[in-house]
């Protein structure tokens, strides 16, 4: 099985960290030559994908074979195609297990059968905006904002105290810059919308205009 997919530097390095079943292989493609059906390929990972009227009209002309984009905030709802969305921020694709959402029970059988070829494990997440790894960790960083915004402690010491106190890989601070700080506005922006909870400290805002 061939999957072609477009991707920046990192997030290739990333997809390639893990093992894919035998005869299953990646085609790394250029946009252009993917969007315009140059690349003949049993599946499609846009891991740079982008919410664009355009963009998404090309992608539409690949089905009905998967087609896999990276939107950790826009819902399949929003986009109107039956995509299959993955959490590809950084640091979440390379995770033992990816985090997928579909819009139909047509979907998720595809998606399923997809990444069981692949010999990578998955789960299925509601089909919202940063599905829910995306939202845990972006509430941790925004709380960490309002802590250091409060001037309750420093970003090594809050980052030190994650780690040990809950046995995660990278403290707060460390995941909004592996992640990148603006994506992480972004959906908290979104997500503040519906829900106050997720309103963003104003530490998190300076620090991304800084």
């Amino acid at each position: 099985m061939k999957i072609a997919a477009i991707a920046n530097d990192a997030l290739k390095k990333e997809a390639e960290s893990k093992a894919l079943a035998p005869g299953v292989e990646w085609i790394w493609v250029d946009p252009a030559e993917a969007l315009e059906g140059q690349v003949d390929a049993d599946a499609w990972f846009d891991l740079d994908f982008v919410p664009e009227s355009r963009r998404i009209e090309q992608l539409s002309r690949l089905l009905p074979r998967p087609v896999v984009i990276n939107s950790v905030v826009h819902t399949l709802k929003e986009i109107g195609q039956p995509f299959i969305r993955i959490n590809a921020w950084p640091g979440f694709l390379g995770r033992n297990c990816c985090e997928l959402a579909v819009s139909s029970r047509e979907q998720e059988m595809i998606a399923g059968q997809l990444l069981e070829k692949m010999g990578w494990a998955y789960r299925f997440a509601p089909d919202i905006p940063g599905m829910i790894s995306a939202r845990i960790v972006a509430a941790i960083v925004n709380e960490a904002y309002y802590t250091l915004q409060d001037k309750v402690s420093t970003k090594e010491e809050i980052d030190t105290a994650m780690r040990l106190g809950t046995n995660y890989p990278l403290g707060p601070f460390e995941w909004s810059e592996c992640i990148g700080l603006e994506k992480i506005d972004v959906l908290l922006t979104e997500l503040n919308k519906a829900d106050g909870r997720y309103a963003v400290a104003k530490a998190l805002k300076q620090a991304v205009l800084d």
